[in-house]
């Protein structure tokens, strides 16, 4: 495999990781209330850079199903979403910890064979 195919390969390998881990973080950020751009920020500071177009639209399924509650705010003559994680959410969250915990114990085990 040549270098440029190499490269193609890890950027794949890496979005179908995020593509199935990205939810835990953007939770997780939600413990404290906030708008969405800090958030994006603060999860960018982490090394996980999320697109506008990524997150909104996961925000807004996360809020559907009942993990994140948002009210509506009036700041600078804007009307702005501030977000939070809902109690259902925050279990979500306890739950979310123990299986990436259990993964992380699993995959341990595969790579150290």
């Amino acid at each position: 495999m040549n270098a440029k195919e190499r490269a193609k390969m890890a950027i794949e390998a890496r979005q179908e990781f995020r593509r199935g881990t990205i939810i835990l973080p953007v939770l997780l950020g939600l413990r404290c209330t906030q708008h969405g751009y800090p958030l994006r920020q603060m999860l960018e500071t982490h090394g996980l850079k999320i697109d506008e177009g990524t997150l909104y639209p996961l925000l807004h399924r996360l809020e559907a199903k009942g993990l994140v509650k948002s009210e509506r705010c009036r700041e600078r003559g804007r009307t702005r979403r501030l977000l939070s994680l809902s109690g259902k959410g925050r279990e979500y969250v306890d739950l979310l910890i123990a299986e990436w915990k259990q993964t992380n114990t699993r995959l341990g085990e595969l790579l150290r064979k």
